[in-house]
Parts: structure tokens; sequence; C-alpha cells
């Protein structure tokens, strides 16, 4: 191989790393803002959950055709529109400052957010050669980590600084600079995966595909632990009498492990299969959980905070790294799309499951049900399973 050309290969690479940087800032931090906005008008707890809902619900709606879309017009097109649609829906608090106006801004972003999300993951899979796929979309997810902290941050400092109507600004004018690096950098994306007037098949052949089947449901069983963890964690934590400070330092602990786990996971690659690695990861993290409810200590939960997010947030990126090696080629922002659609109804569905056993039960019960849930997917995963 010329070592020339292999040097230009990495640079479309780190153009879609650097736009997820940017990009997904802004997205991944419109959820907290869209929370705060909602209470500063005085919604209560139930409109706020139903506020995230729809923004979750909108991912999980569009998911398929997104990725329809981007195996047959490329990776640039939905890049590009949703960037500009996110710009629109970031204005609407702006001009309309009513609950009805986030509303129509979650309907709007969300959707937004599924189209660049989707797009970035299938044009790393589709950049990548067959052998390098799964240590860059390994890559990929540890951007997704760094926006998990810058998200919020953003969020924070521009209703500190801005106010709750014009922070939305602050979003538009990253989504704007997105879409103008997208224009400039388009002839780094990769090309459409089919021909744009292939029908890419039904969506009913995908599922057929009993691997793939397993492999979504285990990575919707990643995603509804993660929710889980985040709304009971700091119930239980509230329970034992510890300050608000303390309770965010125990929550921190978790992406502080994810983005640590996410660096480590490249080698892990070279080491061991992918289900093997989310096998193991997921009995840890049944450990860590299962854990919770036995201390009181606020130094104690930090540290299985930690080997929780350490051994649940690989499940991300393995999943994403399964599902496209199980699936044909022309058909990958599909299966990536029907992964973001799994996924976010899931983030809607388990937090009211899980209420509803801790209404009835108590929160003892809902620390052994997730445990049994992350047990199920570890048996998931057994070896040869998945071929079965």
């Amino acid at each position: 191989m010329n070592p020339r050309r292999g040097k230009r290969q990495l640079q479309p690479l780190h153009f879609v790393y650097a736009l997820t940087l940017l990009g997904q800032s802004g997205f991944r931090g419109y959820r907290l803002l869209l929370t705060f906005y909602a209470l500063h008008l005085g919604a209560s707890a139930f409109t706020v959950g139903m506020l995230l809902a729809v923004y979750s619900l909108m991912q999980a709606a569009a998911g398929w055709q997104v990725g329809k879309w981007t195996d047959r017009a490329g990776c640039r097109r939905p890049m590009l529109a949703g960037s500009l649609v996110g710009v629109c829906g970031f204005c609407i608090p702006f001009v309309w400052q009513t609950m009805a106006a986030l509303f129509a801004a979650a309907v709007a972003v969300g959707i937004a957010y599924c189209m660049v999300h989707v797009a970035q993951m299938n044009a790393v899979g589709l950049l990548s050669k067959t052998d390098e796929r799964s240590k860059n979309l390994a890559d990929l997810s540890l951007m997704f980590s760094v926006t998990n902290f810058s998200g919020p941050l953003l969020a924070g400092f521009s209703v500190d600084y801005a106010g709750y109507a014009a922070a939305g600004l602050w979003f538009a004018a990253v989504a704007l600079i997105s879409a103008g690096a997208l224009l400039a950098g388009s002839r780094l994306l990769p090309e459409p995966a089919c021909s744009a007037d292939d029908s890419g098949g039904r969506l009913r052949e995908l599922l057929g595909n009993r691997a793939l089947l397993k492999i979504l449901l285990v990575g919707s069983l990643v995603f509804a632990a993660i929710d889980v963890f985040q709304f009971y964690v700091p119930v239980y934590a509230r329970g034992l009498g510890l300050s608000a400070a303390t309770v965010g330092i125990i929550m921190s602990c978790f992406p502080a492990a994810a983005f640590i786990s996410r660096i480590c996971l490249r080698r892990l690659l070279k080491t061991a299969a992918p289900e093997a690695i989310l096998r193991h990861s997921f009995l840890l993290a049944t450990a860590a959980f299962v854990a919770f409810p036995f201390f009181e200590n606020a130094y104690m939960l930090g540290v299985l905070a930690f080997v929780y997010g350490f051994g649940l947030c690989v499940g991300q990126p393995i999943t994403l790294i399964l599902a496209y090696e199980t699936t044909a080629a022309g058909r990958t922002g599909e299966v990536v799309g029907i992964r973001e659609g799994v996924n976010q109804v899931s983030r809607v569905l388990a937090p009211v499951a899980f209420g509803a056993i801790g209404l009835v039960a108590g929160l003892m019960p809902v620390f052994f049900t997730g445990g049994a849930m992350l047990v199920w997917g570890a048996l998931l995963l057994r070896p040869g399973n998945l071929a079965r």
C-alpha cells in the first residue's frame, strides 16, 4: 500500500470525529436545556418527563427512515438537513416562550438529532476497512463520551449568561457552524452505500435476522440500565440523607468511568471478541448494581457508580460494532437507524416499568430486577448464541 494514500484515508475519519464533537455537543446538551426551561416556566415533574419522552420518541420514530436515507443518498445530506432543522428547533423557544413551543422544539430537535447521529455512525462504518471498523467505532464512542461532558456544560453556561429564552441561540450557533463545516468538507464523507432507486428491502427482512434481533435487544438493555441508574441511584442516595452535592459527585463517577472504559476498549478489542467483552462487562455491572442497596457510605457508592459505568458503557459501542458486522452491505444505515429507534424506546419505557416496580415493591427489588436484566443480557451473549 502507498503510505501517502493510507495517510489520506485517515483524514475523512478525523473530519467525522470533529463534526461529532461539534454537533453532538449541542444536541446532547439540549435535553438538559429543555428541562431547565420547562421548570422555569413552572412545569411539573410529569410534564418535564413527557417533554423528554417526546424528544426520545421522535428519534425512535425517525430512525429507520433516516437510516435508509443515509444508505441511498450518502451521509452528507442527512447530516446537513439535521443541522439546519436543529437550528430551527433551537430557535423556537426564543420566539415563543411557552410550554407548547418547548414541545414543538422537542419534536424538531429530536428528529434533527436522529438525522445527524445515525448519519455520523454510518459514516464511520462506511469509511472503515473491515479489520479497522471495530477500532474506529470505538473511537467514535469516545467522541460521544466527550460530548456527554461538553453538552451539559454548554447548557449550563448558556442559561447563566444568556437566560432561558436566548440559550437556544447558542445551540443554534453551534449547529450553524456544524452545517458550514459540512459544506466545506463534504467531499470527505462517504458515497451512498446503495443505488438511489434501490428499495433496500423490507423491514421484515432485517428483523428476520435472529442474530441482529438479539444484538438490538442487548443494546436496548444497555440503555434501559443506564436510565434506571440515573433515576434510582439519586433517589436512593438522597434517601440516605446525602447532600445534593455529594449525590452529584457520586453520579459524576459514572460518566468518568464511561470515558475511561472507552479509552480502554480499543485495547480490549485486540485481545478478545466483542461478545466476550460485553458479556463480562454485563456481569461486572450486575455485581455493582446489586450491591448498591447494601452500602450507605458515600465513598462506596461512588466506587460502585464508577464500576457500574466502567462495565456498562462499553455496551453502546460494542452493540454498534456487532450490529454493523451482522448487516449486509447497503443496509447498514437502516440497521443503525433501527438500533437508534429501539434504544430510544427503551429509554422511555424502562423508567416507567421500573418506576412501577419501585412503587409497588420498594427500592430493593428495583436493584435486583435491574441486575437480573443484565444477567439476561450476559446469557444472550454466551459463546455461539448470536450465531444460532
